[in-house]
């Protein structure tokens, strides 16, 4: 039987801070509007992560079949290509995290709506349903999505608006349309850690076929959409202070700029793909002390 270790390994931990920030700002925005519970709070929060963990496992497990994890690839090496796990074994983990995501959502949405809207259970069911086959899909299957270019769409859809706005739904039970600017600089934002991720597999996702949209646009290409991406993340976050501003403490989140600033600078001056891996951390942890202070200004002090 694998070691407890090995399937850490395999869920990617430092994957999970990103997953969580849309939640953190959903809760912030409900704030922001006056709604607020602690248990939804944790129970959306756990949900996020086991999200995360199931697509972290498919990934590992359809890059595995695939061969797409090989010695050519920059980054860490996975559970399956190194051995570490089964196809078996992994499969067996994806269908138990799939199990547990289930009676997650189950219970977020019981807490949430009880058993007054059948209607918003029976929404939240199937975007449920539907965040745990883009978890899969992304590079299972022959049909895979990451391999045809679309996994920027998926990330921004899921990562941004669905995860941001489904969580403000969920204690709000509507939506203000200002709350976009924060779901789309979310949304654009994670999106540029895939793209981060895509600009360093270049050349050995070329190789293996799959066709990501740094693949289709080209390394140069991928380089400018990356900082295109940066620019309206901070723009939207931007103008949604400036167009609900009551205190100067609500521009406290755009201090996570400031490394994502530096993290451009890098980027754009890498020559060495390999470069890139460092910088997907940064990244990812600034994106979400971002959501985390974006959090805080909207549950402490506004």
């Amino acid at each position: 039987m694998p070691k407890l270790s090995t399937w850490i390994n395999a869920a990617r931990l430092r994957t999970l801070p990103l997953s969580v920030s849309g939640v953190l700002v959903g809760t912030a925005l409900a704030n922001f509007y006056g709604r607020s519970h602690i248990f939804i709070l944790v129970l959306a929060l756990l949900t996020a992560i086991g999200f995360q963990i199931t697509s972290n496992f498919a990934n590992d497990y359809g890059d595995g079949v695939k061969g797409t994890d090989n010695d050519e690839r920059i980054g860490p090496q996975r559970a399956l290509q190194s051995g570490l796990l089964t196809r078996k074994g992994l499969k067996r983990g994806i269908i138990i995290s799939i199990i547990i995501n289930i009676l997650l959502v189950i219970s977020l949405v019981y807490l949430s709506f009880g058993m007054e809207r059948i209607e918003y259970i029976f929404l939240f069911m199937m975007l449920g349903g539907l965040s745990i086959w883009a978890a899969i899909k992304y590079t299972v299957g022959e049909s895979a999505y990451g391999y045809r270019g679309l996994g920027d769409v998926f990330v921004f859809v899921f990562f941004g608006l669905l995860a941001v706005l489904g969580t403000l739904f969920l204690y709000t039970k509507s939506i203000d349309p200002m709350a976009l600017l924060p779901a789309i600089s979310l949304g654009v934002l994670s999106t540029g850690v895939l793209n981060l991720n895509n600009l360093r597999d270049y050349q050995s996702d070329k190789n293996a076929g799959k066709n990501t949209l740094v693949v289709k646009m080209g390394y140069s290409s991928g380089i400018r959409y990356h900082m295109g991406l940066l620019f309206i993340g901070f723009s939207s976050m931007l103008l949604f202070m400036i167009m609900n501003f009551k205190s100067l403490i609500q521009f406290m989140p755009l201090l996570a700029f400031i490394p994502i600033l530096i993290h451009a600078k890098k980027v754009y001056r890498v020559q060495n793909p390999s470069e890139l891996d460092p910088e997907l951390k940064k990244l990812a942890i600034s994106i979400f002390m971002m959501a985390l202070l974006f959090y805080i200004c909207n549950n402490i002090f506004l």
